[in-house]
């Protein structure tokens, strides 16, 4: 067994790292369970090429940019828990965003690939938003931190 494991792991009889190679042979498709620690981060990346190390950092840092514009967490957040797509209206319902900063998001999160936009010829017009492949797999996020607020509070925070 990999030196790598966590105790929980190996208690649970796994037997390979959730970042191996994925079925498909391609090297670059780490699990999204890649990293739960810091020393297994750290691990991952270590190993890359310096020019793919260096391309998944730029990709970080975009992605933690978009994750970091206003209400964009909030928005990837109703659709992590959300058991179809949403319209406009849904997430005016559920989230206080203004009208144009969400409009906004959802341009944006249509454009990175994050969110399909279909639009249907009806009166008044229906417009729905489902997250993509890529979009769900940073899900598993939502549940971490949910877990993580589970145990702790964020105190001196402000809303």
């Amino acid at each position: 067994m990999d030196d790598d494991l966590n105790d929980e792991a190996q208690s649970k009889g796994v037997t390979s790292q959730p970042w191996e190679t994925a079925p498909s042979g391609d090297d670059r498709r780490m699990g999204i369970g890649a990293g739960r620690t810091r020393d297994a981060a750290k691990s991952i990346r270590d190993r890359l090429e310096p020019e793919e190390r260096a391309r998944v950092e730029r990709t970080v840092a975009q992605l933690l940019n978009l994750f970091g514009k206003a209400h964009t967490m909030a928005i990837l957040s109703a659709f992590a828990f959300a058991e179809e797509p949403l319209r406009f209206s849904d997430l005016e319902e559920r989230l206080e965003v203004p009208a144009n900063t969400l409009s906004e998001r959802l341009k944006e999160l249509v454009a990175v690939g994050f969110l399909r936009r279909e639009s249907y010829d009806e009166v008044p017009p229906r417009v729905e938003y489902e997250p993509t492949e890529k979009c769900r797999g940073v899900f598993p996020a939502f549940g971490h931190l949910h877990a993580w607020a589970i145990e702790y509070d964020l105190e001196g925070a402000t809303e």
